[in-house]
């Protein structure tokens, strides 16, 4: 079995899908946040700013800093509602309408009478966002948070911010237990640049689409054509019965994951192209994969499922 990721037509862009500008809590301005993404080698972000009345709603419009080379897609993190442990929902929505309508969320705590976070999720779902559970780790989501949010593509199981500023980065084990339940999500990682601190060009997405266009990534994005690093590159992978071949950049581990403890591992230097047994894994109704350098970077590819 290919995995469709790697099989999509075209090409792998890089790109940072959480990005904040001083149009909410960000220091810089969302040109200047443009032009070092751009400077930086990335093929495009989406600044995803605070969608809450103490910023006035911000959707950016960042068409303008757009080039031949380098495209940005609208979008925001958008809140609403109360999680479990009494905070207020984080959501990621890449690829908002400008006109979208904002909820009732004038602060960054919950107040009488708001939308609820899942249903927000819905709406932005609905006006043809890509939808991801923003940095679960980081805000104390309850697997009963993580169910609820129904409309969502992905989890963020990796982000740079929430890393350097709390070290609590990362999302797996809400994907997991998600995937154990059925649920089929993909991953993403990803900044969360303020440039407040060192929190920039650390996770970032490689997308597999036709063309550096916002509507072409945005399809791609959600039909699960993309890998999550933050450094090692994965050139193919290749699903068999018993085994899977990957081939990337130079990796000191590859590492196959399944349903429960099911996992495998193979360890070694500079290795390009890996055959790794699947072992109790070829048991489990959905695999993914990690691919670790020598310097402990990572990549990470989607769950694939066996029925599909």
């Amino acid at each position: 079995m290919q995995d469709p990721a790697f099989t999509a037509p075209g090409r792998f862009w890089r790109g940072n899908l959480h990005t904040h500008s001083n149009r909410s809590d960000g220091v810089l301005t969302p040109e200047e946040v443009c032009r070092r993404y751009r400077d930086e080698g990335y093929d495009f972000i989406a600044l995803t700013d605070h969608f809450i009345g103490v910023y006035d709603y911000p959707i950016v419009d960042t068409v303008p800093f757009r080039t031949e080379n380098f495209t940005t897609i609208l979008g925001a993190e958008v809140h609403s509602g109360a999680m479990e442990n009494g905070e207020l929902w984080h959501i990621l929505a890449v690829g908002l309408p400008p006109d979208f309508a904002p909820p009732n969320a004038p602060h960054f705590s919950p107040v009488d009478g708001m939308e609820t976070g899942p249903d927000l999720a819905r709406r932005c779902r609905d006006a043809a966002a890509f939808v991801a559970i923003a940095h679960p780790e980081w805000g104390g989501l309850s697997l009963a948070d993580a169910r609820s949010l129904d409309a969502a593509h992905a989890v963020e199981i990796y982000n740079h911010g929430c890393q350097v500023g709390a070290d609590r980065a990362e999302g797996f084990w809400h994907l997991d237990r998600l995937l154990e339940e059925g649920r089929t999500l993909t991953l993403c990682a990803t900044d969360d640049a303020h440039f407040s601190e060192p929190d920039h060009f650390g996770g970032w997405t490689m997308v597999k689409a036709e063309a550096n266009t916002p509507e072409a990534l945005l399809a791609a994005l959600k039909a699960g054509h993309m890998y999550a690093s933050t450094g090692p590159l994965i050139h193919d992978v290749v699903w068999g019965a018993r085994s899977v071949t990957v081939r990337c950049s130079p990796a000191a581990s590859v590492i196959v994951q399944g349903r429960g403890s099911a996992t495998s591992a193979v360890h070694g230097h500079a290795m390009a192209q890996v055959e790794l047994p699947l072992g109790r894994v070829s048991e489990s109704d959905w695999m993914r994969l990690t691919v670790m350098d020598a310097a402990g970077k990572r990549a990470w590819t989607n769950p694939v499922w066996k029925d599909t």
